[in-house]
């Protein structure tokens, strides 16, 4: 890697509010606020609209959408189509 062309890569905490989760990790991001983490340490927190601890798919409230209900919808709907 050449020198002085990368963006300054650290520590990191990431904040999911709707969740009251954070973990820490490192990144490129930065931010102005800072959060005392729980190792003592204060690092600079980013916060997030959704994680893993919130996101329907991970947490197993997602939905599963039924496609041959769907089909049969439409083809009562607006019928079969006619064969060629």
């Amino acid at each position: 890697m050449k020198p002085g062309i990368h963006p300054a890569y650290g520590p990191v905490v990431f904040r999911d509010k709707a969740a009251d989760f954070a973990f820490l990790t490192r990144s490129t991001l930065t931010s102005d606020r800072t959060v005392e983490w729980e190792d003592g340490n204060t690092y600079p927190v980013v916060d997030v609209e959704i994680s893993s601890a919130s996101h329907p798919f991970y947490t197993g409230t997602a939905r599963v959408m039924d496609t041959a209900g769907r089909v049969e919808r439409f083809e009562r709907r607006y019928g079969r189509g006619e064969a060629r």
